[in-house]
């Protein structure tokens, strides 16, 4: 006996329909790719802006806002403010002064460029509410320091001495600019008691 195969046809897509969804599904691919990668191109244009807007912030005249400074125009202050350094080292980068906007406040110096955020020093402010007897203080170099923190920034304010100098620090900066303005203090200011 002789047998014969008879294929049973199998049920499935036609062929043009079949092609269209190999077509649909290539396409969608090629879209998602075409979406990413314009999302990308969005993403680096932000990033673009930001770092121009950020390196634009670090350059130019800076404006600060004004804070209550009565001691700012004392011989004291000028005294630290000639022997404040035209580079202030970051690290193992010098940094150079920065202009400061119109009105400019008194016996303040900054620094900072493209690279850096401005540190800032002013002399001659007045006492802080957070300067109280029982503040806890830092001795750096001779010098007694109160530190204020906020917004990823540090003041340090020098409170031993006949003015007060608040040193302003971007975070990360690490102790050298508060001890070498302590050494400056030490060279130009006597010291005295905190709480007379």
């Amino acid at each position: 006996m002789v047998r014969v195969s008879r294929e049973v046809p199998t049920p499935g897509l036609p062929r043009p329909v079949l092609v269209v969804a190999i077509a649909l599904g290539a396409l969608l691919a090629v879209s998602v790719a075409a979406l990413g990668l314009y999302v990308q191109h969005v993403g680096d244009q932000e990033r673009q802006a930001q770092e121009a807007a950020q390196k634009a912030r670090r350059t130019g005249p800076l404006a600060l806002p004004p804070i209550p400074a009565a001691e700012a125009g004392t011989p004291e202050c000028a005294k630290v403010v000639a022997a404040l350094p035209r580079d202030l080292r970051l690290g193992e980068s010098p940094v150079p002064r920065r202009a400061l906007a119109e009105p400019v406040p008194p016996a303040t110096v900054v620094w900072g460029d493209a690279e850096h955020d401005p540190v800032t020093v002013r002399c001659g402010i007045d006492a802080p509410a957070e300067l109280t007897p029982t503040s806890k203080l830092v001795d750096i170099s001779g010098v007694s320091w109160l530190e204020i923190s906020e917004g990823g920034r540090s003041s340090w304010l020098a409170v031993d001495r006949p003015v007060y100098v608040a040193l302003t620090v971007p975070a990360g900066s690490g102790s050298g600019p508060v001890q070498d303005l302590s050494q400056i203090l030490r060279d130009t200011l006597p010291k005295q008691p905190v709480f007379p």
